[in-house]
């Protein structure tokens, strides 16, 4: 994958220029809720074990919990005067915040962008940042990872790629570090705690690229760490707030169309059904995601259960199975009482929106059934899934 040279400029109340050229032919950015606008509640702390919930579209993808801030908020989490500082929002009234230098301490945002990458595309990625004024440290190598598969962690410590590998005669877990596409660079700390700083980059895209995580992947050495000063008793490290997100195609409008989706994959999902489901078919329910280690359902979700809705419409005889499964981490006891949870979570959210509860069954499978290895984070993305089988359809 290419990468360029990351451009990182102190920003006051200038926008990014551009060519009225390069205006016309930049796509339409592709993330949602791109400057923290939307949200279900306002919030209410600041909490390190807590779970990011009450922005739409963003969450976590390890313990490390990023933190929301808004005008609405509680005294320590408003905006602009907040528990690590003073920052007005760059754009709107909200915005995130992460902690970004310790490795045995790290948080990171992630969304799941409006489609997936176009393969030889290049991208040009914009975040803007500011180091909290209590922070006693900053780094350079704030960054943004595209990859294909959602990243779930369950430490709160750097974000690591991990995968099983033959050492001879034993196999082992190794573990390495993640290369965003995007980064800034270490040589270049990011100090302000006035303004808007921004990290932006261009790159080509493999293809299939449909998460984000933003914040820093390289371990503390590596980060460009520099001291300035700060009351360490409130907080130790790195922190920044993160705002305006924005992703956007170059020259998708040179490039062929993508392919069309095969039958093979049409007839596996629950929205291109073209003859009614038989008795015995299973299909994912693609793009269904909770709450890291629970059973709450995130927002992101919500399409594809309306797709089923639909569905189960379209057929007001069909009787269905909801299969929860996990990836092989953790006890078997833990991830069939997880996969169950998950399950019933589906159910009742189809009963709330008026299906017949006798029409659906919930049940858990935890890791009995893998549809990948669970080597990879890749695999092990793939067998975190919900399943929809059809058990009757008079």
């Amino acid at each position: 994958m290419r990468h360029s040279a990351i451009v990182i400029a102190a920003l006051l109340t200038a926008t990014i220029s551009a060519t009225a050229q390069d205006t016309l032919h930049m796509g339409p950015n592709m993330v949602y809720n791109p400057s923290f606008e939307e949200y279900r509640q306002c919030p209410q702390r600041i909490d390190s074990r807590g779970t990011l919930t009450t922005v739409d579209a963003w969450y976590q993808p390890t313990a490390g919990s990023a933190d929301y801030y808004n005008v609405c908020g509680r005294r320590e989490c408003q905006v602009p005067n907040n528990k690590l500082g003073s920052q007005p929002a760059r754009t709107g009234v909200g915005y995130c915040g992460i902690y970004c230098s310790q490795d045995n301490y790290r948080e990171y945002l992630q969304t799941e962008l409006r489609e997936p990458l176009v393969p030889g595309a290049t991208y040009e990625v914009t975040f803007h940042v500011s180091l909290a004024e209590l922070s006693p440290e900053a780094v350079g190598t704030l960054g943004a990872l595209f990859t294909s598969y959602r990243l779930a962690d369950s430490s709160y410590n750097i974000l690591l790629h991990r995968e099983w590998r033959q050492v001879g005669p034993a196999r082992q877990a190794i573990a390495t570090n993640f290369t965003p596409q995007v980064c800034g660079a270490p040589d270049q700390p990011l100090t302000d705690i006035e303004q808007w700083q921004r990290v932006s980059g261009h790159f080509v895209a493999q293809g299939g690229e449909r998460f984000l995580t933003i914040g820093n992947f390289a371990p503390a050495s590596r980060s460009g760490l520099v001291s300035r000063g700060g009351d360490e008793a409130i907080l130790r490290g790195a922190y920044y707030y993160i705002d305006d997100v924005s992703v956007r195609c170059l020259d998708c409008h040179q490039l062929p169309l993508a392919p069309k989706q095969t039958a093979n994959h049409a007839e596996n999902t629950a929205t291109s059904t073209p003859q009614p489901p038989k008795v015995g078919e299973t299909f994912v329910l693609d793009d269904i995601y909770f709450e890291f280690d629970r059973s709450t359902l995130l927002q992101q979700s919500y399409n594809a259960l309306e797709r089923l809705i639909a569905l189960l419409e379209r057929y007001p005889r069909l009787k269905i199975e909801i299969g929860g499964h996990t990836d092989g981490q953790g006890s078997e006891r833990y991830n069939l009482r997880l996969s169950e949870s998950r399950a019933t979570a589906v159910r009742d959210y189809l009963v709330a929106r008026g299906i017949d509860s006798r029409r659906l069954q919930a049940k858990g499978y935890g890791k009995s059934r893998p549809r990948a290895t669970n080597a990879t984070d890749e695999g092990r993305a793939l067998n975190r899934r919900v399943e929809v089988k059809v058990i009757a359809n008079p």
